[in-house]
């Protein structure tokens, strides 16, 4: 017994390690090339599996896969909230509405519809399916929200749609689960205390933690001062810990998760940033190593029901939210070709595996098969969006060094306006740097006016960056935590001023 168990320790670890190292080594690439991560983490769990090296055989009563899985959820909804900006929502609260309405629910009912009438299934069983797959992954969405070709709104419109859709939908999965295990005649006090677990007890322990945490590490940071990239991983624990309360107090642990990170976006963006800087790239690791898992057998479990059936649900499943979508957003202004983006991009991946996972830890009668059949969905997600973001060209990320030089140079003339007409921004030097070492609009442009070598370096974080439509003039974009290395790139000049600005 020791044996084995030295053994599946050093795999694991083994197996982590391939994923951090696969991870960094091909980020590059798949940056460069589009090729969805996934697949090739998929990949590697096959050649990992039994049907490759023989390493590892994950099955569904494997007590990694409930682990992983469940600290996986976890970190998705934990994400999803805590890289939602609050102020955007609230701006564009009609069109989270819509993504959100026949986005995310009305496509939840329909696939729900079509399990019902397609595979026969029971409505409990279809609407946990038809919520599992109404789930758009984070992860698969990644590559494309990273391109800067992407118009605003529909960034904004994945964003608040990959940000708040698996809170929706979990409330439907467990709702289902308890029809599936007591019917519909279960008593009245049953229904009433699933509806306080639910929506009471697990999202008021993640408030209580998310303010509980917010207010002391803004004590700490008064007092002492927090390292930023310490406080990523603060903020990954606040999301265990809102868990472990909710669950103590038989409330649901994974909104708990949600409903924290939701407190952390609404109180602290800095917090918020410093997650998005730093832990973002730990929990994606994280989720990695779930798809490692999923591919060393189970995912291909889903091609064991193919049959003309399961074909011709898959295919309503991705047809339905493109749709739905299609018509809910024809009355709002965006263009044809955001209005498509939108509608198209909505991938299963992880999210979906992960919420049909429920019943079946749960032990829920009929459930295998329903994770069988998301499994086909998934791949043949993956392909389809995959394929479809590759088609779209790579996207420049930055402009070539001499044309972003040449801006640079053009905006240090007097007539040059340094900023947008709009922007009032001032530039600030790093944290914790005294007044001597800030300067102010006016003072930047009696600098140029006087003929003075002056590079405007834009230094806001990747968030701040990619939520704004605010541009400085013949800016150059310089990220914070690679500031050294891009400017060793760009060649910038040593004895001209550099004037670096942040929101």
């Amino acid at each position: 017994m020791e044996t084995f168990g030295a053994e599946f320790f050093a795999t694991t670890l083994a197996l982590v390690g391939a994923v951090i190292v696969m991870a960094a080594l091909l980020s590059g690439f798949i940056e460069r090339s589009g090729v969805p991560q996934v697949a090739i983490f998929l990949a590697l769990g096959a050649a990992l599996g039994p049907w490759g090296l023989g390493l590892m055989d994950v099955t569904l009563d494997s007590p990694i896969l409930q682990v992983v899985a469940t600290l996986s959820l976890v970190l998705v909804l934990f994400t999803d909230a805590v890289s939602l900006d609050i102020k955007e929502v609230r701006e564009h609260g009609r069109l989270a509405l819509l993504v959100l309405g026949p986005g995310t629910m009305v496509s939840a009912a329909l696939m729900a519809l079509a399990g019902w009438k397609i595979l026969g299934l029971s409505l409990a069983a279809a609407a946990m399916l038809g919520a599992a797959l109404a789930s758009t992954d984070p992860v698969l969405l990644r590559g494309l929200m990273r391109r800067r070709d992407l118009s605003g709104a529909v960034r904004q419109a994945l964003r608040m749609e990959s940000g708040m859709n698996d809170a929706v939908l979990l409330p439907v999965v467990i709702v289902a689960m308890a029809l599936l295990s007591r019917g519909a005649s279960a008593e009245p006090g049953h229904w009433v205390r699933l509806g306080l677990e639910l929506f009471l007890l697990g999202p008021g322990a993640g408030v209580i933690v998310g303010l509980v945490a917010v207010g002391a590490l803004d004590l700490v940071r008064r007092r002492i001062g927090v390292r930023r990239d310490y406080e990523s991983i603060y903020s990954l624990g606040v999301a265990f810990a809102a868990y472990a309360a909710a669950e103590a107090v038989h409330g649901s642990g994974f909104l708990a998760a949600f409903t924290a990170g939701l407190t952390i976006s609404a109180l602290d963006l800095e917090l918020c940033d410093c997650f998005l800087e730093y832990g973002e790239t730990t929990a994606e690791m994280a989720l990695l190593f779930t798809f490692v898992l999923f591919g060393s057998s189970l995912i291909w479990s889903g091609f064991g029901l193919v049959s003309g059936a399961t074909i011709l649900f898959a295919l309503v499943v991705l047809a339905v939210r493109p749709l739905a979508l299609a018509v809910s957003l024809w009355p709002t202004r965006l263009d044809r070709r955001s209005r498509w983006l939108i509608a198209w991009f909505g991938p299963r991946g992880l999210s979906s595996l992960l919420l049909i996972l429920l019943p079946v830890f749960a032990g829920l009668p009929g459930s295998e098969p329903l994770f069988q059949i998301c499994c086909l969905v998934v791949l043949i997600s993956i392909v389809l969006h995959g394929g479809s973001l590759m088609l779209l060209g790579r996207a420049e990320v930055h402009a070539p060094a001499a044309a972003v030089l040449a801006a640079a140079a053009a905006s240090s003339g007097a007539a040059a306006a340094p900023v947008a007409a709009a922007a009032e921004v001032e530039a600030l030097a790093a944290p914790g740097a005294s007044e001597a070492e800030r300067i102010t609009v006016d003072e930047l442009r009696r600098l140029q006016a006087a003929g003075e070598p002056v590079v405007v370096l834009d230094a806001r974080t990747e968030r701040a960056y990619e939520s704004s439509d605010l541009l400085a003039a013949g800016a150059i974009r310089l990220d914070p935590d690679q500031a050294v290395r891009r400017a060793t790139a760009l060649g910038l000049p040593k004895q001209a001023w550099l004037v670096a600005f942040c929101l």
